[in-house]
């Protein structure tokens, strides 16, 4: 599964591709927690990649080659998980300012 959004670079386009990497990864995260216990299960693994110039990040879900032993990377998940609340957090900061300033600029030139 890939995600990507239009290219341009406001801060709301960065931020939003931001938000939907942090929720592909916090999906990832959340899938390996709840098969860890599944016979043969391979990890899902998330790949970020910068958009150089139209700035952002777009996001690719994948699985690693191998199955690994149950609980091998279970910190790794629920960790993994944490962050990206942070990250979807720290990325909706950055459309929510820029919409207060697109504001104040248009309570300005009214």
């Amino acid at each position: 599964m890939s995600m990507s959004i239009p290219s341009g670079s406001s801060a709301a386009a960065t931020g939003l591709s931001g938000m939907r990497a942090a929720r592909l990864q916090l999906d990832s995260h959340a899938h390996n927690i709840a098969n860890v216990q599944t016979p043969d299960f391979r990890r899902q693994v998330t790949t970020l990649t910068a958009r150089p110039g139209a700035g952002g990040v777009d996001a690719q879900i994948g699985r690693e080659a191998v199955a690994s032993a149950p609980f091998d990377r279970l910190a790794e998940d629920l960790v993994g998980g944490r962050m990206s609340l942070y990250s979807f957090a720290a990325n909706l900061r950055t459309v929510q300012t820029q919409d207060r300033m697109l504001g104040t600029l248009l309570d300005v030139r009214a």
